[in-house]
């Protein structure tokens, strides 16, 4: 049987430790069987994927920018709040922010990147409410962020 983590793969992706903190919050928070996601930057590997969409990225670059941030959201789902993703019950809601030129119109196409990997692991389990939001900039230059609600088994 395939699991989360092995689409996952299929991706190309594998969870990462998260990083801690910048600031005082906590990256996970769990009140009952739901767990709340603090916002998670488009950073990968090498670093902060940076940018502004409309004026030095593009759909498509952003769209890959926020697989990112979908990854280590997960990452703080599995490694922080020590949820198996084969006991994720559902992907409630997402909020994205995307960091926009003041005439780019297209963050629910960016999103799209966040939506399209969940639901590519998870199946009718990553389906989710959605908002899409065009912001000034996002800490660190970061082209998105998104932060998360999940159902989990008790």
């Amino acid at each position: 049987m395939t699991t989360p983590l092995d689409k996952l793969r299929e991706y190309g992706y594998e969870l990462p430790m998260p990083k801690a903190p910048v600031a005082t919050y906590v990256p996970v928070t769990r009140v009952g069987n739901i767990v709340y996601v603090s916002g998670q930057i488009s950073m990968g590997e090498n670093g902060v994927v940076t940018g502004l969409l409309g004026e030095n990225m593009n759909v498509v670059q952003g769209g890959n920018a926020a697989e990112l941030a979908a990854i280590n959201m997960l990452s703080q789902v599995v490694h922080t709040a020590g949820v198996d993703l084969e006991k994720l019950k559902k992907v409630v809601k997402l909020t994205v922010f995307v960091a926009s030129a003041p005439d780019f119109t297209e963050q629910h196409l960016v999103a799209n990147g966040v939506s399209n990997l969940l639901v590519g692991v998870l199946g009718d389990k990553g389906k989710h409410a959605r908002s899409a939001v065009g912001v000034a900039a996002l800490p660190f230059g970061a082209a998105v962020e998104v932060e998360g609600i999940f159902e989990v088994e008790e």
